[in-house]
């Protein structure tokens, strides 16, 4: 029985595709720092985000995997066809600089989170995690790093265990949900584009786009016919909506998780992942914070490889480099692309040991990820719109109004956090 539920959830997780990857990713230990510190300071006030954002946010995944797909290049590339240089640098300049950021504060947190389990040094677990990740994404075949990848989205699932931990007021939950009690106010619209930001990320863009294009150069290599095209982009839907679905659902479950203990305790400043685990402690037990602890440590090694790939495909592409994780370094092949990931990763090792404070830096990673998305989400959409670029498989009425709502939505709300300030 066991080897046919293993099979089953094997042949499941095979069905599944740069969706289910690309939301678990979003819930990278960044995500988790600021999830938990909404619902520390918010409480259950801000568990609507991951409602709201859902629509919003599968809509735009779904964008960008159908311009991988239908063209064939990745975002970079597109937009170097069709957009003036500066706009292209200045793109992938922010994307570099917010991963190499965030992957800075993902294996920080994840160091600090397997010493407050095990004991001995985070610095030297940050760069035992570093290596791992490069070493991982530089010598496996493009197959099994996805294949472990899609295993790795369940540690996502201790987080929704978590909750089943402690006692939550139903009633409660439901009611804030629907009528949150919230004053606006800088700190509120704040820890709105961090959880925004965090949750539509520029990154997510870029990988999942490059992985539609792996995927189109891993199958034959004929002509594809409309059925199976139209069959494909139906598969696309599915798969994102599957994998944004379960990536909010996760946030909801981390913000539920910390509002119910810490917000209720009192401890309303909580801003790194591993802080939150610590708090926990005290308040939910032991088992409850062995769970939190290592999904943050399995969460970072699903995250920081897609940072790190996604940082890689936008310079490869935008240097007009051989960009691929099928490639192979020992055959001389994407030195470039394979260097772009090992500085990206290393950088982010080098700025765990900087007097930069962590704690800020993974909050305002999730802050600038959320001011960056505006200027990409906008030329996605412009590019998903354009016959130029996606022929007679332009986005239709729904998504091109769901994707531009999501793009007016991001961009009113940092608009309204600069001028709170």
């Amino acid at each position: 029985m066991k080897k046919i539920a293993k099979f089953r959830l094997d042949k499941g997780l095979h069905r599944l595709g740069p969706g289910l990857i690309t939301g678990a990713a979003d819930d990278d230990p960044s995500g988790i720092a600021t999830y938990s510190q909404a619902g520390a300071q918010f409480g259950y006030s801000m568990l609507w985000t991951m409602i709201f954002t859902l629509p919003l946010m599968a809509a735009i995944q779904i964008v960008s995997a159908r311009i991988g797909y239908v063209t064939g290049h990745g975002l970079a590339a597109n937009i170097k066809q069709r957009f003036p240089r500066p706009v292209l640098l200045a793109i992938v300049g922010m994307l570099l600089l917010a991963n190499t950021l965030n992957i800075a504060a993902d294996i920080a947190a994840m160091g600090e989170a397997l010493r407050l389990v095990v004991g001995g040094s985070a610095h030297v677990y940050a760069v035992t995690f570093g290596l791992l990740c490069l070493v991982l994404q530089v010598f496996l075949s493009y197959a099994t790093y996805v294949r472990w990848l899609k295993w790795l989205t369940l540690a996502l699932l201790s987080y929704v265990a978590v909750v089943f931990t402690l006692h939550v007021d139903v009633a409660d939950v439901l009611h804030q949900v629907v009528h949150p009690q919230l004053v606006l106010g800088h700190e509120v619209l704040l820890v709105v584009v961090a959880v925004f930001g965090t949750t539509i990320s520029p990154y997510l863009f870029f990988w999942q786009a490059a992985q539609e294009v792996e995927d189109v150069n891993a199958g034959p290599e004929h002509p594809h016919p409309p059925a199976e095209v139209r069959g494909h982009l139906r598969r696309i839907k599915w798969d994102t909506v599957i994998g944004m679905t379960f990536s909010n659902l996760i946030a909801f479950f981390i913000i539920l998780s910390t509002a119910a203990t810490l917000h209720k305790a009192g401890i309303t400043d909580i801003q790194t992942s591993a802080q939150a685990a610590q708090a926990l402690r005290p308040l939910a037990g032991d088992f409850t914070f062995l769970l939190f602890s290592l999904g943050i440590v399995g969460t970072g090694l699903l995250a920081v490889p897609v940072l790190a790939g996604s940082a890689a495909y936008a310079v490869a592409e935008a240097a007009g480099w051989e960009g691929s994780l099928s490639l192979r370094l020992e055959e001389g092949q994407g030195r470039g692309f394979y260097g772009v990931v090992a500085l990206a990763t290393l950088g982010g090792v080098a700025l765990c040991f900087s007097p930069v404070d962590p704690v800020k830096e993974l909050f305002w990673s999730a802050v600038l990820n959320g001011v960056i998305a505006v200027p990409i989400m906008v030329v996605m959409m412009l590019l998903a719109t354009q016959r130029e670029t996606m022929g007679t498989h332009v986005i239709g009425r729904q998504l091109k109004w769901l994707g531009w709502l999501a793009t007016g939505v991001m961009a009113a709300v940092v608009v309204a956090m600069f001028a709170t300030l």
